[in-house]
């Protein structure tokens, strides 16, 4: 395909983060390979974003505000299903909180593989992608199946290889080709927040495509990267209950689809000990809702993207 200009769009999703969305934006201004379309799906902001986002005629941009919040997952559904029914050949799912190097895009088009990540580091330039090295969905004494990351496993990106394959990713720059979500569809909706990149980047491998961590393709990440949630919180019960979703569609085993219970049972008899009832009730609530969600939001699968127009 080389030679061939392929059309790439963004997607972005945000929800009450005008001042990084600015700087995300300015970012995607300055691409040495401009984007072809941006598709911003605003998560029903209350803040100015709505503003912030009329004020830029700079970029193609296409935008959603949305009746309700959707959550991250919702709002990646729907921006890739817009993208994907507008027939572009490839679609980068960004957050509002990065700021891309200038030839960020240039590079991930430039790699030809069906699904890249991008290189997160923090403002000091430290490294702080996440994305694992190994999801172990095999062994059921990994209570995380997240064993190593890229920046677990490198020190510094300049330790990096040009490539590195990993096992999930996270919609924080992960670019993807069109066939591929022939494949397998769309992110599911469902999840809310927490592990919808996770359920698509294992139905990728799962289906045969590759992901590969890109060294040179830089986001620079304005949020401390802090994924420590409370656990007796609401994000406490997604954090609980996507977990246990994944394990329950993608065990390798019958072991590691049980494993899920021997959290809720490990939790709930060390609650005690860990601050109290809000964190038990939270994984019984989440074991519950995680059963009814063991087979892929019938949106999201491949019979029910738009067809070619």
């Amino acid at each position: 395909m080389s030679g061939v200009h392929e059309s790439v769009a963004v997607v972005v999703v945000t929800y009450n983060r005008s001042a990084m969305l600015t700087g995300m934006l300015d970012g995607l201004a300055a691409q040495t390979r401009p984007a072809d379309a941006i598709f911003v799906i605003d998560n029903a902001s209350t803040d100015d974003t709505r503003a912030v986002l009329d004020a830029r005629t700079d970029l193609p941009m296409t935008v959603t505000t949305t009746g309700a919040n959707l959550g991250g997952a919702g709002g990646f559904h729907l921006g890739m299903l817009q993208a994907y029914d507008a027939g572009h050949d490839r679609i980068l799912l960004m957050d509002d909180d990065v700021v891309p190097a200038p030839d960020f895009l240039e590079v991930m088009v430039a790699h030809r593989g069906p699904c890249q990540m991008a290189v997160r580091e923090d403002l000091q330039g430290r490294l702080v992608e996440k994305s694992a090295v190994r999801f172990d969905l095999d062994n059921p004494l990994a209570i995380k199946p997240k064993t190593a990351s890229v920046d677990s496993t490198y020190a510094t990106r300049a330790e990096m290889p040009a490539e590195v394959e990993v096992e999930n990713v996270a919609f924080e720059g992960f670019m993807v080709r069109r066939d591929v979500i022939a494949a397998i569809g769309l992110p599911d909706p469902s999840f809310f927040i927490f592990y919808d990149d996770v359920d698509f980047a294992v139905r990728a491998r799962k289906a045969g495509f590759p992901i590969v961590c890109v060294r040179d393709a830089v986001l620079v990440r304005q949020l401390d990267f802090n994924q420590q949630h409370a656990l007796d919180t609401w994000k406490g019960f997604y954090m609980y209950r996507n977990l246990f979703v994944v394990h329950f569609r993608y065990g390798g085993n019958v072991l590691v689809r049980l494993k899920p219970w021997l959290i809720v049972l490990m939790v709930v008899l060390l609650s005690p000990l860990r601050g109290g009832r809000g964190e038990a009730a939270n994984v019984i609530k989440a074991i519950r809702s995680a059963g009814e969600m063991r087979h892929l939001d019938p949106a999201s699968s491949p019979s029910a993207l738009p067809p070619p127009r």
